[in-house]
C-alpha cells in the first residue's frame, strides 16, 4: 500500500509541475472555488485516473505493439503515452473537471515531461516508503 501511495503522490506531484511547464496542459480544479484542497484533490483524482489508465489500457497496448517497439527503437512510447494521456484527460472531462490537453501536440510534449518529472519524483520518494518497513 505505501508504495501505491508513493505512486500516487509522486504523479500528482508531476502533473502538477507538468501543467505549470507545458501551457497545453491544463487542471481545471473542482468546484468553484479556488481553494488548496480542491485543487490537490483534482490533482490526486486526476493522477488516480491516469495511473489506472496507464496500468490497464497502457499495459494491454504495449503488449500488442511490442512489435512496433522493437521497430522503432521504443520512439512509439512517445505516441502511446500521449494517447494515454488523452484518454485520461477524456475520462477525467467525464466527471466535468480533471485534465485539459489542447491537442495531440501537447499530448506529446506533457506526456514526456510528465514521465521525466514522474521518474525524478519517483526516484526521491521511492526510498521514504522502503524506510518505513
Amino acid at each position: 500500500m505505501p508504495r501505491f501511495l508513493v505512486s500516487l503522490i509522486a504523479n500528482a506531484i508531476a502533473l502538477w509541475l507538468t501543467t505549470l511547464i507545458v501551457s497545453g496542459v491544463k487542471v481545471d480544479a473542482f468546484g468553484t472555488d479556488d481553494g488548496v484542497l480542491s485543487t490537490v484533490l483534482t490533482y490526486v483524482f486526476v493522477a488516480l485516473i491516469f495511473g489506472i489508465v496507464n496500468g490497464i489500457v497502457g499495459t494491454a497496448i504495449r503488449i500488442v505493439a511490442f512489435p512496433l517497439y522493437i521497430l522503432t527503437l521504443g520512439l512509439i512510447s512517445l505516441v502511446v503515452n500521449a494517447l494515454l494521456l488523452l484518454l485520461a484527460s477524456w475520462v477525467s472531462q467525464l466527471f466535468g473537471f480533471g485534465l485539459t490537453v489542447d491537442g495531440f501536440g501537447w499530448a506529446v510534449l506533457g506526456a514526456l515531461v510528465l514521465a521525466i518529472l514522474s521518474a525524478i519524483i519517483g526516484a526521491i520518494l521511492r526510498p521514504l516508503a522502503r524506510r518505513d518497513r
